[in-house]
């Protein structure tokens, strides 16, 4: 992996940590969930690598230092009095497609997102031309002011959508006036975690959640 650095739409520096493919089928942005930074896919990236996708896991202003890593996006945010707050950090979330889209050859990218960052991949994935297929780990009505499941009824785009077993409900009211045919929801028997560390091995049941991911990549690579 290699850390890089670009700016926000706002021009705060964003740092990221880029995991290239060998031959890249495409480019997956990771954006991490609350109080956590990059290194929520330390061990999860290795493994879209092996798939055969590049990675770009960034640090968006809303979080924290954790899993033995900065959040240095956060920390410049909060040296310049920028607020921080999980809708503060749709710019970075903005500006992270954009730059994966050119390092993907100008051809659009997937966006994952994971507790309140999920939210946001949905609510800009619906309105963004640069997103071809959005995986989102413990969707919810996470965003202050918005109805999310209102402003994401007309989006028309492959959707891989997985949470903890108790949060199944709070994911299929999100979607409800979805069109069922864009959205894979795969809801697990086990217990899970929330957010994307429900991949990690730690977690039990994590081999099923990546079964249907592979599943879900391989079908919308087809298409």
């Amino acid at each position: 992996m290699e850390k890089i650095t670009f700016h926000s739409k706002d021009g705060l520096l964003i740092t990221a940590d880029y995991y290239k493919a060998a031959e890249p089928k495409g480019m997956i942005l990771l954006c991490h969930r609350s109080h956590c930074n990059r290194a929520e896919y330390r061990e999860t990236a290795p493994k879209f690598k092996a798939l055969g996708y590049s990675c770009l896991a960034i640090d968006q202003r809303s979080g924290m230092n954790v899993f033995g890593a900065n959040n240095e996006t956060k920390n410049r945010a909060k040296a310049q009095k920028l607020p921080t707050s999980y809708l503060d950090a749709k710019p970075d979330i903005e500006a992270g497609i954009d730059f994966a889209y050119k390092l993907n050859l100008e051809k659009p990218v997937i966006l994952l997102g994971s507790s309140y960052s999920a939210a946001l991949a949905l609510l800009i994935s619906s309105e963004n031309k640069k997103v071809k297929a959005t995986i989102v780990f413990s969707s919810d009505e996470h965003l202050k002011g918005i109805h999310l499941a209102e402003q994401i009824k007309s989006i028309k785009m492959p959707i891989f959508a997985t949470s903890a077993k108790k949060e199944i409900s709070a994911v299929v009211k999100v979607f409800k006036w979805v069109n069922k045919k864009y959205v894979t929801h795969f809801k697990p028997k086990e217990e899970g975690f929330h957010g994307s560390k429900i991949l990690w091995e730690s977690v039990k049941g994590f081999e099923k959640q990546w079964y249907a991911l592979e599943l879900f990549l391989n079908k919308i690579q087809n298409h």
